[in-house]
Parts: C-alpha cells; sequence; structure tokens
C-alpha cells in the first residue's frame, strides 16, 4: 500500500500550510510554522513516563501528531509502517539499544536521511561522539529542557522541509515535481479505492514549447515556463482541488511540472470524469492570451489529455500512461484541444504503434514509390511538369495513400528520411528522363518537419549535384499554413534554395489565414490555387472572383500560376478566360507510373491507362 503523503512534512502537507508561497522564486519557511502541526513525531524510549513528558513539551509547541514505541525491538517495524519526519531515540535500552537502531537506520535507504535527535540520559563525550558518528542529527541530554527541546526539533524539520522541498519542488517553477506526483498519485488512488470515488489526471503538454527556446534561448524559455505555471496554477480553482473544502492554496498544489512543458493536474473526489472537461477548457482558453519573450509575443497551445480511475485505470501507472496517451492524441490532431482516454483512442494508438513499425520496415524495404501528375499548359495543352507524389506499394500489393501514413511519418520524425527518399527519387527520374531527351520539371512536396528540422538547402542541393541536373528542373512546394507558422525562418530557406536556382511554389493557397499581401513578402516562382476553389467555380461567382483576383495579382508578382483539381472541361475555359498558367487534374491524368508517362511524352501512347 503507497504511504500516506502526510508522513513527509514539506512534500505531503496541505498546501495552506506547508510554508511555502507559490508565487516565490525560491523556497522559505513561514513565519508561523504552521506546518509543525502536520509534523510526524515518532519516539522509541522504554521509559513511558519520559515519553509523556517530552510530547507534552513539544504539543505546548504545537505538534500534534506521535508515535510512541516503548519497545526498541518493533522499532524499525513501527518506522516503516508510519514513515515519521523525525525520530527522538533513547540510547540505553534493553534487547536493542538506540545505537543499533540508528545503525540500522542508515544501513536502510529508506531512512538513511531520516532526522533522528539523540535523546539520552548519558551526558558524556564519548556517548554523544558515537551518536553523531553513526549518523546522529543531533542530541539532546536528559531531563530536557522545554525550551531547548522545541527549538531542536523546530529547527532540525526545517532542514528537513528544506530538503523535502529540494526532492520534491521544480526549482524553475517552485511547482511539485514528478517524484511528489507519483507519491500524490499512489495516495489519491489507495484512497479513492477505500472510499470508492473518483480521481481524475489531466496531462497538459505544450508541444510548440521547443521553438521558443531555440528561438530565444534557454533564458527566455525559462521566463515563459514561469508564466506558463503561474497561468495553469491560476485558472485552477478551489473547487477544482482535492475536495470541496481544500483552500485555494491546495487547489494550487494540484498541479505538478513531470517535464519540459509538461504538467500534470490531479484531482480527486470529482462528482464524475465529465466534470474535467470544464477545468480541460479553462486551461485551455486561459492559454490563448500570448506570453512575453523578451517583449515579443509568444503564443502556444495546450494539448490536455483526461484519464479517470476507476474508470479508465486500475492503477496509477495506467492512469499516467491513458491520460499521456490521450494528450499525444490532442497533439496529433492539431493541439489546442481537450482529449478524453477512450478504448476507442487506445485502438487508434495500437495501430499507430503498428504504423510505425511498418513504416519503418517500408523504408529499409524500399517499399514507396513515386506516381507523377502532369502539369499541363492552360493555353496549349503540352505538359510542362509533373508533381511527384508518394505511393506505398506493401508487400502484399496493396497501395496505401499519404493520407494514411503521412501524419504519423510527421508524428514520428519518418517524415524526415521518407522526405529525402522523395527528393532524391524525384531527382534521379528527372536525370532519366534528361538522358532520354525529356527536359522536365518535377515538384516535390515537403513538411514542416523538413523545412524547420533539416538543412533542407543541403539535401536538396546534394540531391541535385549527385545526379546532375538543372536545379531549375526541380520545384519545392510548400503549403500556405506551413509558410505561416515561422514565417521568417520559412523566407530564409527559400531565399537560399532560389539562390541555387531551385524553383519555389505555394501550394494549396487561399486555404490558409494568410493574406494576399504576403504574395511579395516569399520569394515564390509559382501559386497553386487549391482545388476546394476550382471544384464549384463554374458555378460560383465567389471562386471565380478568387480565381481571378490570385492569378491577375500573382501575375504582377511575377509568379507562375497552377489550378489543382481540374475535372471538367468548363473548369479549364474558366482558366483561359483568367488567363491562369497551367493546371493539373482528372481532366488531363490521373497520378501515373513514371514509365507511363515517359511514353505519353515520347509520342509513344496516348493514353496513360
Amino acid at each position: 500500500m503507497p504511504s500516506d503523503p502526510m508522513t513527509s512534512l514539506i512534500a505531503n502537507a496541505p498546501a495552506d500550510n506547508v510554508g511555502m508561497d507559490a508565487s516565490d522564486d525560491g523556497y522559505k519557511l513561514s513565519d508561523d510554522f504552521a506546518q509543525l502541526q502536520y509534523a510526524t513525531i515518532m519516539m522509541v524510549d522504554d521509559e513511558p513516563i519520559t515519553m509523556e513528558v517530552v510530547q507534552t513539551f513539544l504539543e505546548d509547541a504545537g505538534y500534534r501528531k506521535f508515535i510512541l514505541v516503548e519497545d526498541s525491538v518493533i522499532a524499525l517495524d513501527k518506522l516503516r509502517e508510519h514513515k515519521p519526519d523525525v525520530l527522538l531515540l533513547d540510547v540505553i535500552m534493553p534487547e536493542v539499544n538506540g545505537f543499533d537502531i540508528l545503525q540500522d537506520l542508515r544501513r536502510d535507504d529508506e531512512f538513511s536521511h531520516l532526522p533522528v535527535i539523540i535523546l539520552t540520559s548519558s551526558s558524556d563525550a564519548e556517548t554523544k561522539l558515537k551518536a553523531l558518528d553513526l549518523g546522529a542529527t543531533d542530541f539532546l541530554s536528559k531531563p530536557v529542557d522545554p525550551s531547548e527541546l522545541a527549538l531542536r526539533v523546530r529547527n532540525t524539520l526545517a532542514a528537513k522541509a528544506y530538503q523535502d522541498h529540494l526532492a520534491f519542488y521544480d526549482a524553475l517553477t517552485n511547482l511539485p515535481n514528478r517524484h511528489l506526483f507519483q507519491n500524490r498519485a499512489d495516495w489519491a488512488i489507495e484512497q479513492a479505492r477505500r472510499e470508492e470515488s473518483t480521481v481524475a489526471m489531466l496531462h497538459v503538454t505544450f508541444d510548440d514549447f521547443k521553438r521558443v527556446t531555440d528561438t530565444f534561448g534557454p533564458k527566455v524559455g525559462d521566463a515563459v515556463l514561469k508564466q506558463l505555471a503561474e497561468r495553469l496554477t491560476t485558472n485552477l480553482r478551489s473547487t477544482d482541488a482535492v475536495s470541496r473544502e481544500a483552500s485555494e492554496r491546495a487547489a494550487w498544489r494540484n498541479v505538478f511540472r513531470i517535464g519540459s512543458a509538461d504538467f500534470s493536474i490531479l484531482l480527486t473526489n470529482v462528482e464524475g470524469i465529465e466534470y474535467t472537461a470544464y477545468i480541460g477548457q479553462r486551461i485551455i482558453d486561459a492559454m490563448n492570451a500570448p506570453f512575453s519573450a523578451e517583449g515579443t509575443d509568444v503564443y502556444l497551445k495546450p494539448s490536455v489529455g483526461v484519464a479517470g480511475f476507476p474508470g479508465d485505470a486500475s492503477d496509477t501507472a495506467s492512469l499516467i500512461k491513458l491520460a499521456l496517451g490521450a494528450s499525444s492524441q490532442a497533439v496529433t490532431q492539431g493541439g489546442g484541444r481537450l482529449q478524453f482516454y477512450s478504448a476507442a483512442m487506445n485502438d487508434i494508438s495500437l495501430q499507430r504503434f503498428r504504423l510505425e513499425a511498418d513504416l519503418r520496415s517500408a523504408l529499409e524495404r524500399n517499399e514507396f514509390t513515386l506516381l507523377y501528375q502532369p502539369k499541363v499548359s492552360v493555353a496549349g495543352g503540352q505538359i510542362l511538369g509533373a508533381e511527384a507524389l508518394i505511393r506505398w506499394r506493401r508487400p502484399d500489393g496493396t497501395i496505401v495513400y499519404p493520407a494514411d501514413f503521412i501524419p504519423t511519418a510527421e508524428e514520428t520524425g519518418l517524415i524526415l528520411p521518407i522526405g529525402e527518399w522523395v527528393i532524391n527519387e524525384a531527382c534521379e527520374q528527372v536525370a532519366r528522363w534528361s538522358r532520354l531527351g525529356i527536359d522536365l520539371r518535377v515538384s516535390v512536396n515537403i513538411s514542416a518537419r523538413q523545412l524547420f528540422e533539416t538543412d533542407l538547402v543541403a539535401i536538396v542541393e546534394a540531391a541535385i549535384g549527385q545526379v546532375g541536373i538543372e536545379p531549375s528542373q526541380i520545384t519545392i512546394e510548400v503549403t500556405e499554413s506551413l509558410l505561416m507558422d515561422r514565417v521568417d525562418e520559412a523566407i530564409d530557406s527559400m531565399a537560399r534554395l532560389r539562390a541555387h536556382g531551385v524553383r519555389i511554389s505555394m501550394d494549396d493557397f487561399g486555404t490558409g489565414y494568410s493574406s494576399l499581401s504576403y504574395l511579395k513578402e516569399f520569394p515564390l516562382d509559382e501559386v497553386k490555387i487549391d482545388r476546394a476553389f476550382i471544384t464549384d467555380s463554374v458555378r460560383s461567382r465567389a471562386d471565380q472572383a478568387l480565381i481571378s483576383a490570385v492569378t491577375y495579382l500573382a501575375h504582377e508578382f511575377g509568379f507562375e500560376v497552377c489550378a489543382e483539381g481540374v475535372e471538367e472541361s468548363d473548369q479549364l475555359d474558366l482558366l483561359r478566360k483568367v488567363k491562369c498558367d497551367e493546371f493539373q487534374g482528372y481532366l488531363f491524368s490521373k497520378p501515373i507510373e513514371a514509365e507511363a508517362l515517359t511514353d505519353k511524352l515520347l509520342g509513344k501512347t496516348d493514353k496513360f491507362d
């Protein structure tokens, strides 16, 4: 059974009496030492009268919890049972003396640092030195002076409180740490099991925090973390805490920092796990306001995962695992949301792990292939280029489309080797066409992780150099939303690519949150109009106006324009009318194998299938 959290003075006393101030940068003891009433004081002495006298003195000083052990033989068992904050130990006792007990304590990892004050009628120097040599914390001679006893015990507990604070609290945010969270969670679940009540765990992660330290450095990152912790604790009201009687400080005590930008909230005696939705949503709403990083506004999205005992989990380890899994699910869904654990979500997680393993095998076995969708001149109908589109051909011959595996590749980081393979393969195919006398531009899509977590310029340059093609034959396609994420970095990478002669295309234009004015900021060669505006363009005047406006403005900036998803001849007529440059879509061709496109380009066939 987990130990009661009250057994550690600082680690487990109620928050409003623990002698801490959450707003302080460091630890301090409260002036009235109110936490003393929560200290567990054990006395081991074969003289009951002596223990009663000492207890009376300490009760006058404010202490309330005592464990009195007259039989020294069972002293160690009682220590393990009650786990006191301080031990007052007599030396001269029958059967097992105080020196033996002290020696056994210091050999036991659990009690190697337990404060021990020796109380003995032996006042000779040899006895005192032996006790201190065996690891005694302090030494008092009987009969004890009440004032001196109270002072020695108070100072010993203060030192223990400070040590506990270092062990159980995060130095940066002053929040309880992972070790204390584990202790509290064990205790909360054991209590809930006895009382047949509910425990809820909310795991809050800020998946995009890393970019703060990457951009501004660790010092600013630490400042933002303090703001995060303060905002979390401020927005957890007492009604959400351990019990309805808990104070505002007790509510604060249930927020733990367990990782770099990972926090956990522990709630007990909740009426039902569904009620935590209000708490989670309040946390999400509280993070909408920007954080200050050296005068720059920084926005962070919390992903909140929720799991409960006993509904979801049967023990502490399972509760933690499920809440973390739920928060990971919230991250994969874009962050800034609340996700409850469910059996269905667990199935999804298992499928995700299997898919990750299969993806790794697919890389090793070269199971990926590229199809090419022609990009065709609107005016003349000739093929000007092609977009490389990845497919995964499993050993059984089934084809897996990007929508079914790219999200997992992004999440696991496998998108980096996969993306590099796509770049290399596309360049090799361009080289193969060049050897046949075919001059064709090929577009390659890249992800945010490729753009921001790798040296994309070096990868593209190496791929081009290895096969000896012209850089202008490769076009890197980046989505509008990707460019909006970290504008300055994106512009720098694009500018460097263009300096090497590589073309840049903005894909899915119009689906994100950028304004047309951004077009003048980005070093582009092409803008692609998303298929969402093409599908109803014949019937929608709004879509027609947008297509016309984007085409006109892009031409004014010197960009080419390509329309995606063209499937009807009327759509193509509209594109001719607005003078769009290129189109791609099923009206001309679906994505096809390189060999089929080669045959078409060489005039060997008029068909692609």
